[in-house]
């Protein structure tokens, strides 16, 4: 049966130690999404909010937050990234952006909380820049979508299919 690796042996929480592992090229793919009012939608379309390229921003604030992972998650590595990509999709039938973030390095161990840092404080940007025209933002169904690299191997999320 797995085991929680950020307990060790006596049920205290420790740094997982990696020391013994391989270098290995490791990605990570997050996604998830923020559902808006069609208008708060149009303004980050057509570019006519006040505060800017929403989407831009929000893009900036994804890569400097997978960078600072370490520093919010207490039994983080801090890590060399190598890559991160930020894609964002309007879903204007839904009323949403959608967030993809895929995040790259050469260590001995993953960054999925990396992309999902980058995915969540990316969200995050669009609500803090939207909220004055809509508070009732939601943010929803962020997961892992891929992973690769490591002991473990690839990963990839199996949608339902009921």
């Amino acid at each position: 049966m797995p085991h929680l690796t950020h307990f060790n042996q006596t049920g205290d929480a420790h740094m997982v130690d990696v020391g013994q592992k391989k270098i290995t090229e490791r990605t990570a793919i997050c996604k998830g999404y923020i559902e808006m009012l069609p208008e708060t939608l149009a303004l980050i379309i057509n570019g006519t909010h006040k505060k800017g390229d929403v989407l831009s921003v929000a893009r900036i604030a994804g890569i400097m937050a997978s960078k600072k992972t370490a520093d919010l998650i207490p039994l983080c590595h801090p890590l060399p990234i190598t890559h991160v990509d930020i894609h964002f999709q309007i879903e204007a039938d839904n009323h949403r952006v959608t967030c993809t973030c895929t995040v790259k390095t050469q260590g001995k161990t993953g960054v999925e909380i990396e992309a999902f840092t980058a995915t969540q404080i990316a969200l995050l940007t669009i609500y803090d820049m939207c909220k004055a025209v809509d508070r009732g933002m939601v943010i929803q169904s962020v997961r892992l979508v891929q992973k690769s690299g490591g002991k473990s191997g690839p990963w990839s999320h199996q949608p339902d299919t009921k």
